[in-house]
């Protein structure tokens, strides 16, 4: 199948300058805020609704069920908070939004700050995208000078102000409450919930928090239609509505960011869009969504013992032929995560891959919760244990035990996002740790 182009979230990236408002004006921009206005807060809420957006930061929570958390007339001001930290390894869709199309994010956010009668948003912006912070700033400025936001919209009395808040360059504030502890100048951890932020969020306020991504949709579902942005996708009937950026990186030969509707296939974004692997290796496995997601291969099929109805219609399909979508992939035993995919040819040896995300993840943990604490540090020596060819076969039990034990039993997400990528390796790749104790070492290469 022909990659599909349909040049909606991405129709600016290659127009000159693009993050310039009058660019961004001479391409239509802003006409959707116009027609926002028009049409009122309750019926924006219902086109998002309608739109299926599932949340773009990695849950795949429905926009506008979320936005239907705010209780009407409260006590507190209400608050927004964009989540652009964007940290899971493998992952980096929403810079290219912030650089290369920064004012259909602030259009995004006034839309919604509006529809839910918000007159602070806070973007939380990872810290090192320092390209990203100075174009959302500058987006801020000029949409400010044009009446966009400030003490009124469009000559409308509704004031509104945009905050940039650069990140504090922690994956642990990925997690909406540790990002709100961060924002509040605490130490970022999560929370426990309930209460959930859209009772008690930014500074003790019902807070919604939305990835960026999610919210730089919104223009083209005032655009285009709810329902008529939701039947772009493949997945409309399963409420996964419209198009998003697929990231991919690793061993393909045009590593980038897509635009396609929901429910392309993992084939379809290695070889349509991304070229297909280097070298026109074989694909060995790959990560679907971020770091965090279980990792699938292709000779693996949606077989009769496994399928689930969602994956019926695919029954005897590789995992790579199975529409990526939020609740198929999660059929599937992974996760549709932040959608963007690492790509693993057959040179990839599965014990360094292992050593290095646990690595990662012992040194991002907060370190609140000893599961997570102990647990990920645990796993990181274990690996690099066999990395180094000095592992025993007990370690390799002990080794799922610690990764079951800390599955469920922290606050926040981070313990999981480690755990199941480590059960998963082990599940599907654990000969080669049985190799690299029998021979005494892990390659960092395979021999072809």
């Amino acid at each position: 199948m022909a990659a599909e182009n349909p040049n909606i979230l991405t129709k600016n990236y290659g127009v000159s300058e693009s993050w310039k408002i009058e660019n961004y004006e001479r391409q239509g921009g802003y006409q959707s805020l116009r027609k926002a206005l028009e049409m009122g807060p309750e019926k924006i809420r219902d086109e998002v609704k309608a739109a299926n957006i599932r949340g773009r930061g990695g849950a795949g929570f429905p926009a506008g069920v979320k936005w239907s958390f705010l209780k009407p007339n409260p006590e507190k001001p209400t608050y927004i908070a964009v989540n652009a930290d964007e940290g899971e390894p493998g992952t980096f869709k929403d810079r290219t939004l912030m650089e290369k199309d920064p004012h259909r994010c602030i259009e995004g956010f006034i839309i919604a700050a509006y529809a839910l009668d918000v007159h602070t948003v806070f973007c939380y912006v990872r810290g090192e995208l320092v390209l990203a912070i100075r174009r959302l700033e500058q987006a801020v400025r000029e949409a400010r000078a044009k009446g966009y936001l400030g003490e009124t919209v469009l000559g409308r009395p509704f004031k509104l102000d945009i905050v940039i808040h650069p990140g504090a360059g922690a994956y642990i504030c990925g997690e909406e409450t540790s990002l709100l502890n961060s924002l509040e100048g605490l130490r970022g951890e999560p929370r426990l919930k309930p209460p959930f932020p859209a009772v008690v969020g930014a500074f003790g306020a019902p807070t919604i928090v939305n990835n960026l991504e999610t919210l730089a949709t919104v223009p083209s579902v005032i655009e285009f239609g709810g329902d008529s942005f939701s039947k772009m996708s493949r997945l409309h009937h399963l409420k996964d509505g419209g198009v998003r950026l697929y990231g991919v990186s690793g061993h393909v030969k045009r590593p980038g960011v897509y635009e396609a509707p929901v429910g392309i296939t993992l084939n379809e974004l290695i070889f349509d869009y991304a070229g297909g692997v280097r070298g026109d290796r074989k694909i060995k496995a790959i990560v679907p969504g971020g770091s965090s997601t279980p990792i699938v291969r292709p000779e693996d099929k949606v077989s009769a013992a496994d399928e689930k109805h969602i994956l019926h219609p695919w029954h005897g399909k590789s995992h790579l032929d199975v529409p990526m979508g939020v609740d198929t992939m999660r059929a599937l035993g992974t996760m549709l995560g932040t959608c963007c995919a690492i790509v693993m040819d057959d040179t990839t040896s599965m014990v360094r891959v292992a050593e290095n995300l646990m690595l990662f993840y012992a040194h991002e943990s907060c370190g609140q919760c000893t599961p997570c604490r102990e647990g990920c540090s645990w796993m990181a020596r274990l690996c690099r244990k066999f990395a180094a060819g000095t592992a025993t076969m007990n370690d390799l039990e002990v080794l799922n035990d610690v990764a079951n034990n800390i599955m469920g039993n922290t606050i926040c997400a981070l313990g999981d996002g480690a755990a199941m990528p480590m059960l998963g390796i082990l599940k599907l790749f654990r000969h080669e740790f049985e190799a690299a104790v029998r021979e005494g070492r892990a390659p960092k290469e395979i021999a072809a």
